[in-house]
């Protein structure tokens, strides 16, 4: 963007224009100088609303004017700290910080930004506001988190976009991003459940199953299984409870896709989505009430790390194979095996061949009532996938429970789906009518 760009005329300021650019740069500033106001600080409301207007002004007016309102605000800190310095009470390197911010900020509303500058300053006030927050949580960091947060980071940011992008080999069957998607994916859904457990206890697994299996029940069961594996049988009711929501997040996040994608197609597979749903809830909720009454307390759970690497690869290599066998399913059958693909792909990622089913469905390349048996095929294929995944538990009061559980749900989603085929010529002329 050249200079001119984002000037005002320099002779004939549109009023209302500038006007909207002060306003907004004022109150950026008075936003920051009320929470360093009510903290007893000497730059408090009045500075940081001066300095907004300042930072904004200079914008307006072109780069030599910003960077003197910079030099200015810069001038200004100075002479703050040594009046800090002088009378004892160390150097307000924080307030410092928050008055440069502001300047930059109203630079920015005079240039014409409203978005950024706006989001810029309820970052920062949130920083200042959260002080005794972060602090808190900052305290109460251990080593390892830190490495194991700098390590996931290494693993999303640094190592993700150096893999090759789609197929390699010489059969075009193996995607290593694929591959390192469900790495990095077992070891944030990891990170997550022990951020969450860290906050609210038992409640937190649970919570993080739910979202986990909003992004990928497979993945989210292999975490709490290996949480079981780590703690032991203390885990086991919120592992299980973990799980079955995670389950039932899967049912709402493949209805939620059909319903964006192929509305027509969710005709099909509402029955069995909503029965399914319902009976995870109504599990979670009698398993919660059993504790409840077996035990007075919660039971005392240590978990060490956030996640496990060694795992987390270990998966990622078990996917890339699966995900190579439902390549080579796929070009075999084609699209004449719909369904049998359908329940090869809820091997990989329901989420994946429910959007796939549903497309289809949309192009009119299949018909509606297809798409929506497929989508629920997918997903019971993604809960039998899930229970073999528990095996490796080795914990045979889990093994049990969840083994029924699914039953459960299977027969609840296999009862759905009948349903909603006698159901259907009904609601699909209703829904005609309503057209």
């Amino acid at each position: 963007m050249t200079e001119s760009g984002g000037l005002l005329p320099a002779n004939t300021w549109p009023y209302t224009q500038i006007l909207m650019r002060l306003a907004l740069g004022l109150a950026l500033g008075l936003l920051i100088g009320l929470e360093r106001e009510r903290r007893g600080k000497e730059a408090g409301l009045r500075t940081f609303g001066f300095i907004g207007l300042l930072g904004t002004i200079g914008g307006a007016l072109g780069t030599p004017y910003a960077l003197a309102t910079l030099a200015l605000v810069g001038l200004l800190v100075a002479i703050l700290n040594v009046s800090s310095l002088r009378a004892n009470l160390g150097t307000e390197l924080t307030t410092s910080a928050a008055m440069v911010v502001t300047c930059m900020a109203g630079i920015l509303c005079g240039r014409g930004h409203t978005i950024a500058p706006a989001a810029v300053m309820v970052s920062a006030t949130a920083l200042l506001a959260w002080k005794e927050r972060l602090a808190d949580f900052s305290m109460g960091v251990s080593e390892g988190e830190i490495r194991s947060a700098i390590l996931l980071a290494v693993l999303a940011i640094v190592i993700y976009p150096a893999l090759p992008e789609g197929a390699v080999g010489p059969w075009r069957l193996i995607e290593p991003r694929a591959a390192w998607v469900a790495v990095i994916l077992i070891a944030g859904i990891g990170f997550f459940n022990y951020v969450l457990w860290k906050m609210y206890g038992t409640r937190g697994t649970e919570l993080s199953g739910f979202f986990g299996g909003l992004i990928n029940s497979n993945f989210t069961v292999i975490e709490l299984v290996e949480r079981v594996r780590e703690v032991g049988a203390a885990y086991v009711g919120t592992a299980y409870r973990g799980i079955v929501l995670a389950i039932g997040a899967m049912t709402v996040r493949n209805a939620a896709l059909l319903l964006i994608l192929a509305p027509p197609a969710l005709v099909r597979a509402f029955s069995a989505f909503a029965l399914m749903l319902g009976v995870s809830v109504a599990l979670v909720a009698l398993s919660r009430r059993r504790d409840r009454s077996a035990a007075g307390q919660t039971p005392d759970i240590h978990l060490d790390m956030p996640f496990s690497l060694p795992q987390a690869l270990k998966y990622g290599v078990l996917f890339m194979v699966l995900h190579a066998l439902g390549a080579l399913t796929q070009r075999e059958f084609g699209d004449t095996g719909f369904y049998f693909v359908s329940i090869v792909g809820g091997l990989l990622s329901s989420a994946s061949t429910v959007a796939a089913a549903a497309a289809l469905a949309a192009q009119g390349s299949i018909p509606p009532a297809t798409a929506g048996v497929g989508s629920v095929l997918a997903s019971f294929t993604s809960v039998v996938f899930s229970l073999s995944f528990v095996l490796r538990s080795r914990n045979g009061g889990l093994i049990r429970q969840l083994s029924l559980s699914m039953l459960v749900i299977a027969a609840a989603g296999l009862v759905g789906l009948l349903a909603g085929q006698f159901a259907e010529p009904w609601v699909s002329s209703w829904l005609t009518n309503l057209g």
